[in-house]
C-alpha cells in the first residue's frame, strides 16, 4: 500500500512549479516520472507524454518556451486524497512572436509515491489555448447542423 502524500509536499511542489524553479521542481519528481499534457501536438508542441525526470525538466526549461513564455501560474482549487492530488489552475503566458498575452485553464492530476511525483496529467482547455496561440478563432461553421440533420439522443 502506498503512503499518502502530504498537502505540504503538494503545496511545495506547486510553489516551485509556479515560479519555474526547475531545481526545486526536480526534487519532487521521481526518476521515472510519466508526465502527460493532453492537447493538439501539431499546434501546442509541448503536449504529449514525457518519461523520466530529465525529459520533464527539459520540457519545462525548453519545450514550453518554444510556444509560450509563462508569466504567471495560479491554482484556484486543490484536492489531496491519499497518494493523489488534483488542482484547477489558470496559466498566463506571453506569445514569443508578438507578445500577446494568452490565458487558459488547466487541470492537473498527479500521483505520488514516497513524496515524489510518479504520474502527472495536465488537461488544458486546448480549444481556447489553440485559438489564442494562433491568434484567431477556429472555423467551426462547417460543424453547424444542416436543416435536414437529425440527432437522436
Amino acid at each position: 500500500m502506498t503512503q499518502p502524500v502530504s498537502r505540504a509536499v503538494v503545496e511545495a511542489f506547486y510553489e516551485a512549479f509556479a515560479v519555474r524553479d526547475h531545481a526545486r521542481v526536480a526534487e519532487f519528481l521521481a526518476d521515472d516520472v510519466e508526465w502527460t499534457i493532453s492537447g493538439p501536438v501539431n499546434v501546442l508542441t509541448f503536449c504529449g507524454t514525457r518519461r523520466g525526470k530529465a525529459a520533464v525538466l527539459d520540457l519545462m526549461a525548453h519545450g514550453m518556451s518554444q510556444v509560450l513564455d509563462i508569466v504567471k501560474f495560479e491554482s484556484n482549487v486543490s484536492l489531496v486524497d491519499g497518494d493523489r492530488s488534483s488542482r484547477l489552475n489558470r496559466l498566463w503566458a506571453r506569445h514569443p512572436n508578438d507578445g500577446r498575452i494568452i490565458s487558459y485553464r488547466v487541470a492537473h492530476f498527479s500521483r505520488f509515491q514516497d513524496g515524489k511525483m510518479m504520474e502527472h496529467l495536465s488537461l488544458l482547455d486546448s480549444f481556447d489555448a489553440v485559438e489564442q496561440v494562433l491568434g484567431h478563432s477556429l472555423a467551426t461553421d462547417e460543424l453547424a447542423p444542416v436543416d435536414d440533420d437529425l440527432v437522436t439522443v
